[in-house]
């Protein structure tokens, strides 16, 4: 078995995110070396064409077309192939297309010899994060899934637009399932260690709670706004893959809510869905406890017998 390289990574599935997530990767120098693998080779190959024309602005790295015996060398493989989300259709309704797809990729994958980190994108991410953890083998530190990290990023943007202060200084994060069941955890929320409800107070809200009802909704409805308006979501989730990408490469160990298997924590059942977890070289290095009051964790409980019962049905 080789011994990855940490600057070489790869991207299985060359659609809209798997191209807007390999253009943040190159303006990102992350990495040295970026294989682009898709069922349709001229389509990874001439999306590693565009985007290797702006490698001059950016900085050197090669792109490139590429197959499954590229990865034996990889640190890390970024799957985001699988059937699109299309308007009126959860993310859940997609589950047994794109498990059917996994058990190929993930097959392929192993059969060569990967020995680095899995980064899951596609969606139902949870399910296929808890599938490709089971389909693979691997130790479940280096299955991850990109969870709730873009939910979490809509989260803290629409708070600050809506307090008026800058959005990197609200701490916050948006837990459970990647989808419809999803919580804020508005019981450690906060604004540079001030309590969420306080910096309400501050910016003259009279009724906080109402107005946090209405951005949870609004940032788990907004990938469904989205997709009506323009028939998928990339941009955002490409730049959630880029942050995961540097808490692993840099050996960060940043806190996240990425989505793995949390057995026997928080009194779940063994299950992939996000909590806050540092993350580093080696993939998680271990779950973060934080407070959550008695409704978020009967809501955090509820979503993931959600994905408990979906994953029963599946044939892994």
């Amino acid at each position: 078995m080789s011994k990855p390289n940490p600057r070489k990574a790869a991207i299985i599935g060359c659609g809209y995110v798997g191209a807007a997530s390999a253009f943040a990767l190159m303006m990102s120098k992350l990495f040295s070396e970026l294989v682009m693998i898709d069922a349709n080779y001229d389509k990874a190959d001439g999306e590693a064409m565009d985007i290797s024309h702006g490698i001059p602005f950016a900085g050197q790295m090669r792109i490139h077309a590429g197959d499954y015996h590229d990865l034996s060398d990889a640190s890390l493989v970024i799957i985001t192939a699988g059937a699109n989300q299309k308007p009126g259709e959860t993310r859940l309704d997609l589950v047994h297309k794109n498990v059917e797809i996994f058990k190929t990729i993930i097959t392929s994958i192993m059969e060569h010899k990967f020995n680095g980190i899995l980064l899951v994108v596609a969606n139902p991410v949870d399910i296929l994060t808890y599938a490709a953890a089971k389909i693979s083998g691997m130790p479940e530190n280096r299955v991850i899934g990109s969870g709730t990290v873009l939910d979490t990023a809509r989260l803290k943007y629409a708070l600050g637009q809506h307090l008026g202060v800058d959005s990197r200084s609200v701490h916050a994060f948006v837990i459970g399932e990647h989808g419809d069941s999803e919580i804020v955890a508005w019981s450690c929320a906060n604004v540079s260690g001030i309590p969420l409800r306080d910096f309400y107070a501050m910016r003259g809200y009279s009724d906080p709670v109402a107005e946090m009802r209405k951005i949870a909704e609004e940032v788990k409805n907004s990938a469904y706004e989205i997709i009506a308006k323009k028939h998928a979501t990339y941009y955002g989730i490409a730049m959630s893959v880029k942050r995961i990408c540097e808490c692993i490469v840099r050996d960060e160990k940043s806190i996240l809510p990425v989505s793995a298997l949390i057995p026997g924590e928080y009194d779940l059942r063994e299950i992939s869905l996000s909590m806050p977890a540092i993350v580093g070289a080696k993939g998680i290095e271990t779950h973060v406890p934080i407070s959550l009051n008695r409704e978020e964790s009967s809501a955090l409980r509820r979503s993931a017998e959600t994905l408990t019962e979906v994953a029963a049905t599946l044939n892994i």
